[in-house]
């Protein structure tokens, strides 16, 4: 191994754990311990600042300085770090652009096989979780070929499992579709795909796909309707041709703005008095407004429309009619 190459190993291990014995990182590099002194004292005039540490066999430390130094990544943490700043816009702080920066940053230093990896990884990002539904964790692996398959605009062909079910009962035969993007919403992964068979577009669940090898032909790609893919998708899950719930509604609940506050989701909370809050919110139907509302288990007057009105009229009769079944 070169002496640049050996420094270059030898800093990505420094950068991988707190403390590391000499006799450890001699033993990983297969050199000996009087290269690794030479080497890491080569390190320090290059500005990186390492400590010794005490110990039986002596080790060392990367230690934090005043500048920043030079990066190395391995394939695995060049996918981990596009993820996290492509989907770091939902957060709930102000960081759209410097992610933005800092992933172009990145991207100018990589080896064109890394980059090629992390161009690949184009995801865009929703910030409403569909129906209140808990994160999910899929493969990197997966998500890398799903990427793949967007970015070279190649067909498709995957098993769909059932919800809830191993890819191995999916119904045959597979589904065939233009991979559009891949979608983040709050921890849930979608792929946006315009499906063959359907003549449509389609949100698919990440978890629930099992690709087929090899991918079909290449195609043109497609324009979402509207243009906007976040928009396009917000809507879907909220039911909707636009990026709107399709019922919005105002009630007074006879709760303190204190006490509701933690429950409005994408809603909007005034307060109307000590112990009463005007609360506006939508969903796909008036029922399931309806019903939303009453998780609140407190008494309510209706604002409007009178279809949200006539929801609860609806609801409270169906209520009383399981109660007395």
């Amino acid at each position: 191994m070169s002496t640049s190459a050996r420094l270059l190993n030898l800093l990505s291990l420094l950068q991988t754990r707190r403390d590391w014995p000499g006799s450890l990182l001699a033993k990983r590099l297969e050199i000996s311990d009087r290269t690794v002194r030479r080497d890491i004292e080569r390190l320090r005039q290059m500005g990186y600042r390492i400590e010794a540490t005490m110990g039986p066999d002596g080790g060392y430390r990367l230690a934090a300085g005043t500048e920043l130094p030079p990066l190395l990544f391995d394939d695995m943490q060049v996918v981990a770090i596009a993820i996290a700043l492509q989907t770091a816009t939902v957060v709930g702080a102000d960081l759209d652009e410097p992610a933005a920066r800092a992933l172009a940053t990145i991207r100018q230093v990589m080896p064109s096989r890394l980059r090629h990896r992390l161009d690949a990884l184009e995801i865009v990002s929703v910030a409403q979780r569909p129906g209140g539904a808990a994160p999910t964790v899929v493969p990197v692996d997966l998500l890398v070929e799903l990427a793949g398959a967007v970015r070279d605009h190649a067909v498709l062909r995957f098993d769909y499992a059932p919800r809830g079910q191993p890819a191995a009962d999916a119904p045959l035969p597979p589904r065939r579709v233009e991979p559009h993007r891949l979608v983040n919403a709050q921890g849930r992964w979608y792929l946006l795909a315009w499906d063959l068979e359907r003549d449509d577009w389609r949100l698919f669940s990440v978890e629930r796909i099992s690709p087929r090898i090899p991918h079909g032909p290449r195609f043109q790609q497609r324009d979402v309707p509207g243009g906007d893919v976040e928009e396009f998708v917000s809507a879907r899950f909220k039911g909707s041709e636009v990026n709107e719930w399709a019922c919005r509604g105002s009630v007074i609940i006879d709760l303190p703005i204190e006490a509701v506050m933690p429950f409005v989701g994408d809603g909007t909370a005034r307060e109307a008095g000590p112990n009463s809050t005007i609360l506006e919110s939508g969903s796909w139907s008036w029922g399931s407004l309806a019903a939303s509302f009453g998780r609140f288990e407190a008494p309510m007057e209706v604002l409007g429309p009178p279809a949200l009105r006539e929801a609860f009229a609806t609801l409270a009769h169906r209520y009383g009619t399981t109660a007395t079944r």
